[in-house]
């Protein structure tokens, strides 16, 4: 054995109301940490609640996971706005969930941005300004966890934002280090042993199986896997217990408290 670690993240409370959108009692059991929707594509001050008390009780470490106000695109479309304009949205919903928090009480340690914003941070190098700005001028002390070799990670490092490199079980990656589109072949990988194997052979070898190219390299200090899916708890129990058998333990890639 060793003492190798590495976090394990999902997206949660992504439910609102009466509805539901994956369990997020089962995943606060399995992640170390818990990137949590703030009211624009989904969430609720209840939701948000119930998700901060259950991650609370169990030690995991919470993050903000802003995106656009897109509650039936699940903030998975790109809505034209101004970087200011951006930015505004990404405070205000950081600041949602941060005074939610307060009522557990547990402290929000981060900011990851959620789908189509996301992907744009991820690729134009001045929505992933406009982001950054956001979390620092809302908090120096907030982590930016950051798709591993994208825009977003590199404009925070530059402007010295504590910034951490994420990678994703289940989602298909494109050479040149992005995500492929929801609605191209390989965007997702729903089989647990599948996205087990090939995040462990990752693991491994720093390189990361692409769509169309030859394996690329990556950084990682955390590992996602989509809590809304219908597969998400078979496949974060499988990968966590992959990652035990290989000597990783999961761990925040930050403290739970400052």
């Amino acid at each position: 054995m060793t003492d190798r670690s590495i976090d394990l993240n999902a997206d949660l409370g992504e439910a609102s109301g009466s509805g539901t959108k994956g369990d997020d009692d089962a995943m606060l059991s399995l992640v170390s940490s818990a990137n949590v929707a703030c009211g624009g594509h989904a969430g609720d001050p209840e939701t948000m609640f119930r998700a901060l008390l259950i991650a609370a009780e169990r030690g995991v470490v919470v993050g903000a996971h802003p995106g656009y106000a897109d509650r039936e695109g699940f903030g998975r479309r790109v809505i034209p706005m101004s970087h200011a304009e951006v930015g505004r949205m990404i405070a205000a919903q950081i600041g949602a969930l941060q005074a939610v928090a307060r009522l557990v009480p547990i402290e929000v340690r981060y900011v990851k941005i959620h789908g189509a914003l996301s992907n744009l941070a991820a690729r134009d190098a001045d929505v992933a300004a406009a982001v950054v700005d956001a979390v620092q001028r809302v908090s120096g002390e907030l982590a930016i966890l950051a798709i591993s070799g994208t825009e977003i990670e590199r404009v925070a490092r530059a402007a010295g934002a504590p910034v951490f490199s994420e990678v994703f079980a289940d989602r298909g990656y494109q050479p040149n280090g992005q995500l492929v589109p929801r609605d191209r072949l390989g965007a997702m990988i729903h089989d647990p042993r599948e996205a087990t194997d090939r995040l462990l052979g990752f693991l491994e070898t720093g390189l990361m199986p692409v769509v169309g190219g030859e394996p690329i390299e990556l950084a990682a200090h955390s590992i996602c896997v989509h809590g809304d899916s219908e597969e998400a708890v078979a496949m974060a129990r499988m990968i966590r217990d992959g990652l035990g058998t290989a000597g990783i333990q999961p761990a925040g890639f930050v403290d739970a408290t400052s």
